[in-house]
């Protein structure tokens, strides 16, 4: 197979057929933004305590007396699970007793929440806390059912590289986008905590097969330049554009289920783009399906207003025999020792930053002020990080920019620790930095897997790597529960995991404007993986794209 970028050098870099492939792939990636975290408002827990019910018994003084305090992480709050025995508190009213006065509280008998709960309203109308009661012995149901979506992501990530590379990158776009549509609307009329989890796995696992899908096929379409912007900027920020606007729509929906129904509806209007983005003609060629590679070949042109060539893929015979014969799977990331060391730190790598990533975004519900500008404000963090790294991963090494990303990220988040609590605002800002560094990583480590893995397996590495990440992303709902416990346990672990990683990151190979493999063999044929130009290698380009990086010049999912 010739070098498919010289061949198709007749397209130009811009063109209308670019720009509106650009454009289209990019609206989908805001409706990701929405979709991967809406669980910080559909699964918040407001200030709760038991229900007390109406009595004509019961004075006001021991309305307000009837829930004990206690004291939690050094301050006095009401207690969320327990309330003194209502027919106790009922008879010491009607005698005429006072709270506090008349009798001593800590000697009267309490009891669990057996009339349920009474939560505030005062940021959200309802939740699937309030709507099945998700507290106390019951409160475990919150970060598992967070952890589903991450389940869902697993999923998602292991099984879109295969359909993806077996039956192409524009069915499994679409397949997705109707699955997600589908999941969510469904999963809004949810009767019970099992159906919601349930269809939130569906809605994590096509979410994360839409995205690597989509970032797969702009790769492989676009043009050398457009796709620099687009696997750093476009991809990205556009994302971060769903992110932003979700605590918005949140803010105006505060009813789970009416946002739910919002959010569902976002992905109808995705649909009609089936008739406007192409499958990608590279995938096309190296199936053998030359002929339609071409065909969308000669409409790019025609839309470029650009002559193609007589015969665009000269040196293919167009012939059953041009088929490809070996056909590779997650199995041939694996297969040898040095391609298995490399791939079992990149899943370390991976989880790591998505733990962080993720517990940072999930945690923002759980900071001091209002959840939905902690949410925006993560969420503009992002902004100036996707900027930052886009400029750097032009001009530096990969793997010491990773590394002190990690390392930054990690410092941060032991640095909280050690905030006092009267400086809540300096402390959200430590928090945005960590989360800074974080998106930092995230874009760093598509890249570098990117990078990393050869043409015919690209697809199916990085979702392999996507796959680990989940073990992270399913165990973050839980770290940051364990603040319930000590609210510094979540920062030590996330912090500890992330300047462990920062040193795994430095056994990588270095992949900084090096020439990319195409095959597993040529991935095997060298030391580190990153293979040298071979004196006579006519499958390949000469050259390295100046001080252009690798992968934005040449990426080739």
């Amino acid at each position: 197979m010739g070098d498919y970028d010289d061949v198709t050098a007749f397209l130009g870099q811009k063109g209308p057929y670019f720009y509106r492939t650009f454009f289209l792939l990019n609206t989908i990636f805001i409706s990701t933004g929405f979709f991967g975290l809406f669980i910080v408002f559909v699964g918040a827990t407001p200030p709760h305590h038991c229900f007390i019910p109406d009595s004509g018994n019961l004075s006001e003084a021991w309305r307000k007396a009837i829930i004990p305090i206690k004291v939690v992480n050094g301050q006095e709050e009401e207690s969320k699970c327990s309330r003194y025995r209502l027919d106790v508190v009922r008879n010491l009213s009607a005698l005429g007793y006072i709270p506090g006065l008349d009798v001593n509280l800590t000697g009267v008998e309490q009891e669990g929440c057996v009339d349920g709960w009474s939560y505030s309203k005062d940021i959200y109308q309802s939740t699937i806390v309030t709507e099945w009661d998700l507290v106390c012995d019951n409160e475990w149901k919150t970060p598992f059912a967070s952890s589903t979506l991450f389940v869902g992501f697993l999923i998602g990530s292991l099984l879109s590289g295969q359909f993806s590379d077996r039956f192409g990158r524009k069915k499994v776009i679409f397949g997705s986008l109707v699955a997600q549509l589908v999941s969510v609307l469904i999963q809004a009329f949810s009767p019970s905590w099992e159906v919601f989890c349930i269809m939130f796995t569906l809605v994590g696992a096509s979410q994360i097969s839409l995205y690597i899908s989509a970032f797969v096929l702009g790769t492989e379409v676009l043009s050398k330049s457009m796709r620099e912007v687009f696997t750093t900027l476009g991809a990205f920020l556009h994302y971060c554009i769903g992110y932003m606007a979700l605590p918005w729509i949140a803010y105006a929906m505060r009813e789970w289920r009416t946002l739910l129904i919002i959010l569902s509806s976002v992905s109808v209007v995705y649909i009609p783009l089936w008739w406007f983005i192409p499958e990608s003609p590279r995938w096309l060629y190296s199936q053998g399906r030359v002929e339609e590679a071409e065909a969308i070949l000669r409409d790019a042109a025609k839309r470029n207003r650009v002559t193609a060539p007589e015969v665009i893929f000269k040196d293919t015979e167009l012939d059953v025999e041009s088929a490809p014969k070996n056909k590779y799977s997650m199995i041939d990331v694996l297969r040898t020792s040095n391609i298995r060391c490399v791939t079992l730190m990149c899943l370390f790598l991976w989880m790591a930053v998505n733990i962080g990533y993720y517990g940072l975004s999930l945690n923002t519900s759980n900071l001091s002020g209002d959840p939905y500008l902690n949410c925006f404000l993560s969420a503009l963090t992002e902004v100036p990080a996707y900027v930052v790294s886009t400029v750097l991963l032009r001009n530096c090494q990969r793997r010491p920019l990773l590394s002190a990303f990690l390392l930054i990220g990690g410092v941060m988040l032991f640095l909280i620790q050690l905030i006092p609590e009267n400086l809540q605002g300096v402390a959200i800002a430590v928090e945005m930095v960590g989360k800074f560094a974080f998106t930092m990583s995230f874009t760093v480590v598509y890249i570098y897997t990117a990078e990393i893995y050869p043409t015919v397996v690209r697809s199916a590495g990085v979702g392999i790597c996507s796959s680990a990440a989940r073990i992270g992303t399913i165990a973050a709902p839980y770290v940051i529960y364990l603040g319930s416990i000590n609210k510094y346990l979540p920062y030590i672990i996330m912090g500890s995991l992330t300047v462990t990683s920062s040193a795994v990151n430095l056994f990588l190979p270095e992949t900084f404007r090096k020439k990319l493999p195409e095959t597993v063999e040529h991935m095997q044929q060298c030391k580190g993986l990153c293979r040298k130009e071979p004196r006579n290698a006519n499958i390949l380009k000469k050259g390295g794209g100046g001080d252009t990086p690798a992968i934005l010049n040449e990426v080739k999912f």
